[in-house]
């Protein structure tokens, strides 16, 4: 079998880690079989990850004995970006992702694996596991974690997000102490991804369009009957991937990230996609920028709106209308994705050809778009020379176009209490900065101050822009990844309060007026704020990229 080539042992080698293998109870037979490893984000901090039980594993295991492997579970970390919201510990959620990376790449070398069923589900976690195995490149599969339930109060639908906007309204006045908790205890009933369109579907949504997970596994609920049989599948398709030796460098290609690309417009995928798929696609010498984004942006329409983008829709409407395959069966009908492009379980065209469109009021054709250019764009001017990103799918049509006085805040924490104390007045431009990459360090959510926004019911009054990043599920005026950022001397840290910013998403246009000249005599005057870092977070800053190359620690040479 071509399998038996994928790892090179000399004998001592390979009797020396034999030696161990016995310790633990395995037999001669055993350890002769090719070790697939069970790459694990389960842990009891994250519902995300938390489907991945012993019941499952075992699962798994028992697929890949009968193809004649041995499987052996390594655990790996799990985050959930919610547990750290509007904390210090939110500056740890990107790095996580190159350290996860990072994991896997050492997991799969160090062990001398010869095959992989990578588990995961949330933000970080899935971009961070397929970037390890795209460096390693052995035979790869992956299983998402499946959506959460909708939560319900007071005949509600609820996500995460709204015990944000919750805590809002109750500081407010707007509802009482009573309801808001009634919101907390409510909003996440099951365990699985947050089941609106944020970033953790939306990955999940990258790795099966990638073709690194089963056919439907980024658009079913948590721990169902077929997402255990699709656990299943997974582990025979590592087994086949294995005695075929078929590698994820093998398969994948430009068209294969910007299928990904044109998925995310079509849906109003996550602005952290933005981040992610060009530091994914670099680590094979693929090239993705923010531009291949509004590029795809101005020629696939969003089709399929949930929550933020959507009032009222989850992911438990979205999967009942056909989920992902119906999204890809619509792009193919249209020619706006490459249905030859490769994966571990077929082609894009064969996924097309398993899918159905079950509710064309949840996913649209093509022929009648929700809108017709896509869910995010990427805005330049004299703020974010290189880029900026706005998921203007959950904006208003009304706050397309927006300008007001600045209102600049060196953090994130201190927007979020001027607005609860109603500092901040509608017409606003709020700018919060030095929350970029290297700026905090660690580029966390700036979601927490716009839940207060839209707590308050400003979401077409206020606008936010930052070098911060947001949630996937951020609804709101609410622009971020402002590149260059502050920490690095871009315009943002030269904006002072009362400077008139000007909004034009359709025009693709952020600016501040503000003259070259006059800018250039604040920069003489400009010393850079320096919050203080040490550890991972350091080594994180002093060599990650900008928000424009992926904000990673793994990108190379810049170009």
């Amino acid at each position: 079998m071509k399998g038996e080539k994928i790892r090179n042992w000399n004998e001592e080698s390979l009797d020396h880690r034999n030696a161990l293998l016995y310790a633990m109870g395995r037999t001669e037979e055993e350890v002769r079989r090719p070790v697939i490893g069970l790459i694990n984000s389960w842990n009891e901090m994250n519902p995300g990850h938390y489907p991945f039980d012993k019941s499952v594993i075992q699962e798994m295991k028992e697929e890949i004995e009968k193809a004649g492997g041995l499987a052996v579970e390594l655990p790996t970390t799990g985050i959930c970006d919610g547990m750290c919201s509007n904390t210090p510990g939110d500056r740890y959620t990107l790095p996580a992702r190159d350290l996860v990376s990072s994991e896997v790449e050492m997991l799969a070398e160090l062990n001398g694996l010869e095959g992989m069923v990578m588990m995961a589900t949330c933000d970080k976690v899935v971009p961070g596991m397929i970037m390890g195995a795209l460096r390693v490149n052995i035979p790869a599969v992956m299983m998402t974690g499946g959506y959460m339930a909708a939560g319900h109060y007071q005949g509600k639908m609820l996500t995460l997000t709204h015990t944000k906007q919750a805590y809002a309204a109750y500081v407010a006045g707007d509802i009482d102490r009573s309801d808001y908790k009634g919101v907390v205890r409510n909003a996440c009933p099951t365990p699985g991804a947050c089941p609106f369109m944020g970033t953790a579907n939306t990955m999940c949504a990258m790795a099966e369009i990638l073709g690194f997970s089963p056919h439907g596994a980024a658009s079913c609920r948590s721990q169902t009957p077929k997402w255990h049989e699709l656990a299943r599948t997974a582990a025979r398709q590592i087994m086949a991937a294995w005695q075929q030796d078929v590698r994820p460098r093998d398969i994948l290609s430009q068209s294969s990230f910007e299928n990904v690309v044109a998925y995310m417009m079509a849906t109003g995928g996550s602005t952290n996609s933005v981040l992610h798929i060009p530091a994914i696609a670099r680590q094979i010498g693929v090239h993705i920028t923010p531009e291949t984004f509004d590029r795809i942006s101005r020629r696939v329409p969003l089709i399929s709106t949930i929550y933020p983008n959507h009032p009222t829709y989850t992911m438990e409407e979205f999967e009942a209308a056909g989920g992902l395959g119906a999204v890809v069966k619509e792009l193919c009908k249209a020619g706006l994705l490459d249905a030859e492009a490769k994966g571990m379980f077929g082609t894009i065209g064969d996924k097309a050809a398993l899918s159905k469109n079950l509710d064309p009021g949840v996913i649209h054709p093509v022929t009648d778009p929700i809108n017709p250019q896509g869910g995010l764009a990427v805005l330049h001017g004299n703020i974010g020379t290189d880029s900026a990103i706005v998921k203007f799918s959950a904006v208003e049509k009304e706050a397309w176009k927006f300008s007001g006085p600045a209102r600049c805040y060196d953090s994130q924490d201190d927007a979020w209490h001027a607005i609860l104390k109603d500092e901040i007045k509608p017409g606003d431009v709020v700018v919060i900065r030095y929350e970029g990459p290297k700026g905090s360090p660690g580029m966390p959510h700036m979601e927490t101050f716009m839940a207060a926004v839209l707590g308050k019911g400003m979401g077409t009054q206020i606008a936010l822009v930052s070098d911060g990043r947001f949630s996937g599920a951020t609804g709101g005026l609410a622009i971020g990844h402002v590149s260059p950022e502050a920490e690095e001397g871009g315009n943002i840290a030269l904006i002072r309060d009362g400077d008139r910013i000007e909004i034009d998403i359709e025009a693709r246009s952020l600016l501040v007026d503000v003259s070259e000249e006059e800018l250039a005599r604040r920069r003489e005057a400009w010393q850079p704020m320096k919050k203080p870092a040490t550890g991972w977070l350091d080594l994180y800053r002093r060599n990650c990229t900008s928000a424009h190359r992926g904000a990673t620690v793994y990108w190379g040479s810049e170009d």
